[in-house]
Order: structure tokens, then sequence, then C-alpha cells
């Protein structure tokens, strides 16, 4: 695996972090400046999906960076391929669901740019 795909997988990583803390942690507080399409009264009741959600993304998070430690570069290029997928596919999905082009821009471009590095280098 590149060293730019490192980097690259890394900060993919480091983003999934802000985002479980932001929706298992801070959803109502940080939530509705960040999500301002959202109606502030909507934010208590779904406090517990949105940390199920957020807990999705530290499953992301800990795949990537699982894939950053195996030592078997095979291993790791897959492990960091299949999760750096699992992003790309929640960006899609996301963008097409939600906010079209703050996910594309910051979790499916990442993330497809990362794949690219990792089957070309």
């Amino acid at each position: 695996m590149s060293i730019y795909a490192m980097i690259l997988i890394g900060l993919i990583a480091l983003l999934h972090v802000y985002i479980l803390w932001l929706e298992m942690f801070a959803w109502e507080t940080r939530g509705p400046k960040v999500f301002k399409s959202v109606p502030k009264d909507l934010f208590t009741p779904t406090k517990v999906l949105a940390a199920n959600q957020g807990l999705y993304n530290g499953f992301l998070v800990a795949g990537l960076v699982w894939s950053l430690l195996i030592s078997d570069p095979i291993w790791a290029e897959n492990v960091a391929l299949f999760f750096s997928s699992c992003v790309l596919v929640a960006g899609f999905y996301g963008a097409y669901s939600a906010k079209v082009t703050t996910i594309l821009y910051y979790q499916s471009i990442p993330a497809g740019i990362a794949i690219l590095l990792l089957l070309t280098t």
C-alpha cells in the first residue's frame, strides 16, 4: 500500500471519528449547527437513531485503522479496499438520500480516490 493511500485512509478514518463523535455524543449540541436543514425540534427525538449511525461510523474507523496496522501488505490492501468501499457506498447512499454535495465531497470522493490509489499502486 502506498504512503499516499495510507495517509488518505488515515484522514478518512479521522473524518469518521468526527462523525462518530458528532452523532453519538454531540447530536443535540453541535448537530443542529452541522445539519442546518433538519428542524431543531427533531434532534432530541432522533438522538438514539443518530447514536446508532455514529456507532456504524465507528466500525468504519476500526476497519480503516486496522488496515493500516496489518503487516502483511496483501491483507492490508484487501482490508483497506473493503472498508474504503464501504465508505464509498455509504457516501453514495447518503448523497442520494440526504445532502448530495457535502457527502459526495467529504465522504465519497476521498474514498474513491483511496480505492484508485490502492488499485493502481
